[in-house]
């Protein structure tokens, strides 16, 4: 496949979380394309917290860009670049559920939209979770459920949970925990 490169890049507009971009890309065929670019500054990690039945946590709150109600798992930004994804895993576990994980381990990392964002989850399985404290940010208003895996599959299965990071970390979870398990 012939190369394509960056010729240069724009900022558009800077943001709390992410920056917008204008790339100017040439083409193989030396023809110069406009591409949005947005670079999320933080990175970000979630967790699928496992409940000692078996069950998963799962969080339901607003998301304003599709302008509805998601069920998903815990997740957030990283506070600086260098923050262990896990020391954010661990952290947004408690701050959205009120659960503290015993265990956390890596499952996947997920890129969340790669044809115009560069932001990157790694995803981490909460085990022997004990209750602590939800400490939810101010303009934050979630709610906590529990639910099997299978359900979640149905949920997945029927348009009902759409987010990529959660999609990929349960469908994930499921193959390499209960199918193996199997």
């Amino acid at each position: 496949m012939d190369e394509i490169k960056r010729i240069d890049r724009k900022l558009r507009y800077s943001g709390a979380i992410v920056d917008m971009y204008t790339d100017y890309m040439q083409m193989p065929d030396g023809k110069v394309a406009e591409w949005d670019y947005i670079a999320h500054r933080m990175g970000a990690a979630a967790v699928v917290p496992v409940l000692d039945n078996g069950n998963i946590l799962m969080v339901k709150q607003y998301r304003n860009a599709i302008g509805r109600y998601t069920l998903e798992i815990p997740a957030g930004s990283r506070d600086s670049t260098d923050e262990p994804t896990q020391v954010c895993a661990a952290r947004e576990l408690e701050e959205e559920t009120g659960y503290k994980a015993g265990s956390l381990e890596l499952l996947i990392k997920v890129a969340t939209t790669v044809a115009f964002c560069n932001e990157q989850i790694d995803v981490y399985v909460a085990r022997d979770l004990k209750p602590a404290k939800q400490h939810l940010d101010e303009d934050e208003f979630v709610d906590v459920c529990e639910c099997t895996i299978d359900e979640l599959t149905d949920k997945i299965l029927a348009g009902e949970i759409q987010d990529s990071k959660t999609l990929g970390a349960l469908l994930a979870y499921k193959e390499k925990y209960i199918h193996a398990d199997a």
